[in-house]
């Protein structure tokens, strides 16, 4: 499968998703609609991506005549401090800092301790 460069937009944040040619092995499984339009994904199928675990989620997408599952699997509650907006914020003037040059680099603890004295 022959993947390309990808944009997701939330809001006013937009990521930039870098994808790569890779070579996939196709499985192809048929499933029955029920009537009120749900449908199985086969066991192999739910265990290999993950979606066996408690809050997993798939993405429908309807593009080009075709319906595309996407799997999407929850953050871990002790992690999602990490993707709240205001810690992200906080993130992105770090590495901001790091890539100017504003930040302050110690050879031992001994010389740290002494630059927050000072």
């Amino acid at each position: 499968m022959l993947g390309s460069s990808c944009v997701r937009a939330s809001g006013s944040t937009a990521l930039l998703q870098y994808c790569y040619a890779v070579f996939m092995k196709s499985e192809s499984n048929f499933v029955t609609v029920q009537s009120r339009g749900v449908i199985a994904i086969p066991p192999a199928i739910r265990r290999r991506l993950a979606l066996d675990r408690p809050g997993a989620q798939v993405e429908v997408i309807e593009r080009d005549g075709e319906i595309v599952l996407r799997p999407h699997l929850p953050i871990p509650s002790d992690q999602a401090w990490f993707w709240e907006m205001r810690w992200q914020k906080v993130e992105r003037e770090a590495d901001e800092d790091i890539s100017t040059g504003q930040v302050a680099v110690f050879d031992n603890v001994d010389d740290f301790l002494d630059d927050l004295d000072s």
